[in-house]
């Protein structure tokens, strides 16, 4: 049997995280969206746990971040630590932020507050359903779903897969997932441990055994994550995460209940492109690596929420094609630099060679106190360092702008930001270029010097350190990229030509 649904602009297939915080953000935007996942609920295991800092910025201009910080374990923290010796502590403390912590919080309590906030907008997730093929046509996919063994047909203007590493998606458009494999396996498990260790520090501890990393979620509950040469059992069993502990761990930690472990098979894989058309990929079905370093949804998220806002303005005729074509060439970079972190820390705590062991021993405890290299450290970890300078729709280094005005879901929504420092001249100027763009330009008035235009996700396309005439005239250019045609015709224009 074979049913036509109703047109939408945005069909998400997925319901993890990004998924959600997707749909979320369609909501907020005022998207029209339905959002498609195959199992038959959400998940219940914890499996991502990390949120960064900058991630909890953008969880704040989403207006869904209070229900984080409620439950999360807040790390401030991480330690360093090899041989029952410790190599390393450094603080996460970055003063940019006023989110100066790592937030631990479980994977299935994250889909359980992202679903909440979609219900509470009044959407709903289509559990059950499986995407099966796609057609594009000029302004359209038109995709096949199947419910109970129904088939429905929904036409979208726009398609995202955020259906994880074996993306049905991914595979339907044929982009090729360029990476390697990582010898072994890596186990997961959440144990319940003494209170031997900080509940606010992250533990990492490099090993000629394999690396393991130690999570708090609680004072007493962990996230283990470490390497191992072959499975014993279906999942880890107490025993083997208690080994793993004893040969590679602190020496006080002590497992004593098992909550849940798995296996994993780990890549470090992503695609060359992030579009095909008006079928689109985020999160993991574009991107995978290693688990040390909690990067992955992090970066899915962050997908997201560069996306959004450009497909609101693409879809309603203001963006063009190359503000669309941007995600791709944005975070592709990104996403590059996030499995060549995360290889490398995993190679550099889980090298067999002795000598290679001795030198990280050694070098570990004399950088680790240099403030460059915990700037650097905290600055990458964080994700506070993102940045999109080289972009085709930036001028300049496009760097991350954040401040009280763009918090709390109704702070920044789809449109730039103009931002004028009160005391800074060419007010009158700026003025005309948010009349120029009247549909997608704000303006607003900021203690900070100078002229900045922050994007909807609140990184800035241009900064210069005056509203000179020749600084609002590169302002303008820049917009002119990515904003159609009707848009860029404003009243300066208009005054130039009255004026001759």
């Amino acid at each position: 049997m074979t049913t036509t649904a109703v047109d939408t602009d945005v069909l998400i297939v997925g319901a993890g995280p990004v998924g959600l915080f997707l749909a979320n953000e369609c909501a907020r935007r005022g998207l029209r969206y339905r959002i498609v996942e195959t199992n038959a609920g959400q998940s219940v295991h914890s499996k991502a746990l990390a949120i960064f800092p900058r991630t909890l910025e953008i969880l704040d201009m989403a207006g869904v971040v209070a229900p984080f910080l409620e439950t999360a374990n807040r790390v401030t923290s991480v330690a360093v630590m090899a041989h029952h010796r410790k190599l390393a502590h450094m603080r996460f403390t970055p003063e940019e932020s006023p989110y100066p912590f790592v937030a631990m919080v479980p994977q299935d309590v994250t889909e359980k507050l992202l679903v909440k906030e979609l219900e509470r907008r009044g959407g709903k997730v289509e559990y059950g359903t499986t995407f099966r093929s796609a057609e594009q046509q000029s302004e359209r996919v038109v995709a096949s779903t199947e419910h109970s063994g129904i088939t429905s047909n929904v036409a979208a203007s726009i398609v995202v897969g955020c259906d994880g590493a074996h993306s049905a998606v991914r595979h339907l458009l044929k982009i090729p997932f360029v990476g390697g494999d990582y010898p072994g396996l890596f186990v997961l498990a959440d144990v319940e441990t003494n209170e031997a260790l900080p509940a606010e520090e992250l533990e990492l501890c490099p090993s000629e055994l394999g690396p393991i990393a130690i999570f708090p979620m609680s004072a007493t509950r962990r996230r283990i994550v470490a390497t191992v040469e072959a499975k014993e059992g279906e999942a880890p069993s107490l025993e083997l995460v208690r080994r793993i502990i004893r040969e590679r761990g602190p020496s006080n930690i002590e497992a004593r209940i098992l909550h849940w472990s798995s296996y994993f098979q780990i890549h470090h894989r992503h695609v060359a492109t992030l579009r095909s058309g008006r079928m689109l990929l985020a999160g993991d079905a574009a991107h995978i690596h290693s688990p040390f370093g909690g990067q992955g949804m992090n970066t899915g998220l962050h997908d997201v929420w560069n996306l959004a806002w450009k497909v609101k303005l693409f879809l309603d005729g203001c963006g063009n094609e190359q503000l669309l074509e941007s995600y791709s060439a944005e975070r592709i970079p990104v996403i590059q630099g996030v499995i060549e972190t995360t290889h490398h820390l995993t190679q550099i705590m889980g090298t067999p060679n002795k000598f290679a062991q001795a030198l990280r021993d050694a070098v570990i405890p004399m950088v680790s106190r240099l403030a460059p290299f915990q700037h650097a450290f905290v600055q990458r970890l964080s994700e506070l360092g993102i940045a999109y300078g080289g972009s085709p729709i930036i001028e300049g280094p496009g760097k991350r702008y954040f401040d009280d005005s763009l918090r709390g879901g109704a702070g920044i929504g789809n449109r730039f930001l103009l931002m004028v420092g009160k005391s800074d001249r060419g007010k009158e100027t700026a003025q005309n270029i948010c009349e120029a763009f009247p549909e997608v330009v704000d303006l607003r008035f900021a203690e900070r010097p100078g002229i900045t235009l922050v994007r909807p996700d609140g990184y800035a396309a241009y900064h210069a350190e005056s509203g000179s005439e020749s600084a609002l005239k590169e302002l303008e250019s820049v917009l002119a990229r990515q904003i159609n045609g009707p848009h860029a015709t404003g009243s300066r224009q208009a005054k130039s030509s009255a004026a001759g």
